[in-house]
């Protein structure tokens, strides 16, 4: 395949050996016991995997950590789930046991397969996001603090995905989870008419109101927006 510069590199060029040879090929898996999977392939290779609940917002020590870890036992393939999850492969059953033992020394739990409550997605809360009614972070933490014995374990009915959006634009993946937590701003936007034309420019505004809520100022002579309180769904777009 052609090298380009363009777009992301084949995905195909980081995958580990075993999962590279046996592509397309695995027969089934199985769980071993929280957190630890088992794939086995139609050509008999075994591939073992560690999953571990991480933070969304991570240090550069921190990453550099777990890429220790990878080095050491998963020849440094390492793998990051969309729920935050760092999943370290191997086909040597030996090495399960050690990475465990590396992963808990940083403080991460493993889990978060079968019947558990997998890690919660969220977004990126007052860290970046301009719109957020909510912090994000503390929020997942105050919740996961008590529901982590059901991370650890799978004792649950069913697996359990849990998200966190920082308003109702919900970039947090909340439509694809079984329970949400949504944070709401509960006021219309106050428009000052004066500041209005010096910082922001009008027809962006106005464009930015998923329901059409914003319009220009009736009076030609203003150069300002009014808001119809009533078509108002708190977004937050208006001001980001």
């Amino acid at each position: 395949m052609a090298k380009t510069d363009i777009g992301p590199p084949d995905y195909r060029t980081m995958l580990p050996e075993t999962v590279k040879k046996n592509y397309g090929k695995w027969k089934y898996h199985e769980i071993l016991q929280p957190g630890v999977l088992k794939h086995v392939s139609e050509t008999g290779d075994e591939l073992y995997t560690v999953r571990a609940g991480s933070p969304k917002l991570v240090s550069i020590d921190f990453i550099r950590d777990i890429c220790d870890i990878a080095d050491k036992y998963c020849d440094g393939h390492l793998r990051f789930t969309s729920r935050y999850n760092i999943e370290s492969m191997t086909p040597g059953k030996t090495k399960v046991a050690p990475i465990i033992e590396e992963v808990k020394k940083l403080g991460l739990p493993v889990g978060g397969t079968g019947k558990s409550i997998s890690n919660i997605v969220h977004t990126q809360g007052w860290i970046h996001c301009h719109s957020a009614a909510t912090d994000a972070s503390g929020v997942v933490k105050a919740i996961m603090d008590e529901l982590y014995d059901y991370f650890i374990t799978m004792k649950l009915p069913a697996k359990l995905r849990i998200a966190l959006a920082c308003c109702i634009n919900m970039c947090g993946a909340v439509h694809c989870s079984d329970l949400a937590v949504v944070g709401i701003h509960r006021k219309p936007p106050r428009v000052e008419h004066e500041r209005l034309s010096i910082v922001c420019e009008i027809p962006t505004t106005m464009a930015s109101c998923p329901t059409g809520a914003i319009r220009r100022h009736p009076d030609p002579n203003i150069k300002s927006v009014v808001v119809n309180e009533e078509r108002c769904m708190y977004c937050g777009n208006c001001y980001t």
